[in-house]
């Protein structure tokens, strides 16, 4: 057995210096000779001990391998900040890790905002080199552009200087990076093509469907504006394919289905259920629909108190227009995902809210909020309210408890509430917005739909300040200017 796993053990070690092959290793030596060889090169500044970094690592050594023959050449190098690489790492201000950024020859252009997941970053990386859309000047390019599995979308111009090349070329530099454009004015594509002058979005073979059409002409203006909206009304199609790379582009009302979506391994398996989702949703459309990954997308699944699914069929969650969270509960079917969306449309479902069990006693200077008492213990309470969204891991929320506690003694006898609540464990209500931890808000007992946030100090003394100073009515032991205006009963 032993002697197994020192043969085997070579073998993983060449496999994981294998992975990385494809990446160039810069020095501050080799820094600007090097790019200087290069037509566009990304590269990472990194720290050894970086645990973003070494989670980074694989993804970047694979686009780089998917990036190997790109025309125009792609270059993915990478920088030690800690070692042969610190005086470049100070040079470009590198004060994090990994900082990325985008190379052309050895002039930085831009600061790498893209995604952290091989697909992401080849795809960021085409769209910032070469022109926004890439001219199709034969048949066989025009083909090869079409056999993506990408959407890319088509301009078919007579004349390159017309107003709607015009607008399609400015919309191509806006969307470039999420988005593949194509133009042409040869003779020989434009007769070949049943449409001209205008504009065409095809979707890869890999997501088309009898429900929607594979290609869409565009009908619009010569505008700019109608040009974008047709992009990106129709780039998802009826349900798009969200991951964690685009997931902003999803807006609400919004309908997820979370299953096994993987266009790699198992196409089939991900277009069978992609198919029942888009024949029932093409009759709904006030609402946007997506599929996902259970996997990837796990937190959200939580975020609905769905822990873990077994199932292969999906599970469909959904945020409405009002951000209200609603649970396909019935296994899925089409017959029940249908029925589910109809009781949507008609307000017929009670929303789902994650909440914390309401506190069989709240009788502490300190009130306890949970989702299902919030109205009750903050909205209509009928007083002022400071509360605090705190998580319980949180170092400083810790810090804060007994101050708090503090606050709620010297306030019990004032027209005042001290509140707090678990924010990791129950949903915050609109117009709260919670980040970070804790994050305070005060609201008014006459403004309560307008919370305003508490951006003070923390000690004993800047709360009493602050809400002397900010209460609706005077308090009765302290002054505006937050002094103590009668004796503490604790000094009698």
């Amino acid at each position: 057995m032993l002697r197994k796993c020192l043969t085997i053990l070579p073998l993983l070690l060449l496999g994981v210096l294998a992975e990385e092959k494809d990446v160039l290793e810069l020095t501050d030596e080799t820094f600007e000779s090097e790019l200087e060889r290069h037509e566009n090169t990304l590269v990472m500044f990194y720290a050894p001990w970086c645990g973003h970094c070494k989670r980074l690592k694989p993804e970047y050594a694979k686009a780089a391998e998917m990036l190997i023959g790109n025309e125009p050449p792609i270059t993915l190098a990478k920088v030690d900040c800690t070692e042969a690489g610190k005086e470049t790492c100070n040079k470009f201000s590198v004060n994090g890790y990994p900082t990325l950024k985008i190379f052309e020859r050895n002039e930085m252009r831009s600061d790498y905002n893209g995604p952290r997941e091989a697909p992401g970053i080849v795809k960021y990386m085409k769209s910032q080199v070469g022109p926004a859309s890439k001219e199709l000047t034969s048949e066989e390019a025009h083909k090869a552009f079409l056999e993506s599995d990408d959407v890319g979308v088509v301009g078919y111009f007579e004349k390159e200087d017309s107003p709607l090349a015009t607008a399609f070329q400015t919309v191509s530099k806006k969307l470039r990076e999420k988005v593949r454009f194509g133009h042409t004015s040869k003779k020989e594509i434009l007769d070949k093509v049943s449409h001209k002058n205008t504009i065409v979005l095809y979707r890869p073979k890999l997501l088309q469907n009898k429900f929607e059409d594979s290609s869409i002409v565009y009908k619009g203006s010569d505008s700019t504006s109608d040009v974008n909206e047709f992009v990106a009304k129709n780039y998802y199609g009826i349900a798009g394919v969200r991951t964690r790379d685009n997931a902003q582009d999803f807006k609400n009302p919004l309908v997820v289905a979370y299953y096994n979506v993987d266009y790699v391994k198992n196409a089939k398996g991900t277009n069978y259920w992609r198919n029942r989702i888009i024949k029932v949703a093409k009759d709904f459309p006030e609402y946007s629909f997506a599929v996902a990954s259970k996997d990837d997308f796990q937190h959200e699944l939580n975020d609905f108190g769905v822990e873990f699914s077994k199932s292969d069929k999906p599970v469909v969650l959904v945020r409405d227009a009002k951000n209200q969270k609603f649970v396909l509960k019935d296994a899925f079917s089409v017959e029940t995902f249908e029925a589910f969306l109809k009781d949507l449309q008609a307000g017929a479902l009670e929303p789902y809210l994650k909440s914390e069990p309401i506190p069989e006693s709240n009788a502490g200077n300190v009130k306890v909020a949970v989702a299902k008492n919030f109205d009750e213990v903050v909205i209509d309470n009928g007083k002022d309210t400071l509360i605090e969204f705190y998580a319980p891991w949180c170092g400083h929320c810790k810090k804060l408890a007994p101050v708090f506690d503090e606050l709620g003694e010297k306030l019990a006898d004032e027209d005042v509430e001290i509140v707090k609540m678990d924010a990791t464990a129950n949903d915050v209500p609109a117009p709260y917005e919670v980040r970070g931890f804790p994050t305070l808000y005060w609201a008014p007992k006459n403004a309560k739909d307008s919370p305003v946030k508490y951006e003070g100090g923390r000690d004993i003394e800047d709360f009493v300040k602050y809400i002397a100073k900010q209460a609706t009515d005077e308090l009765k032991g302290y002054d505006r200017k937050g002094k103590e205006t009668k004796p503490r009963t604790d000094e009698l």
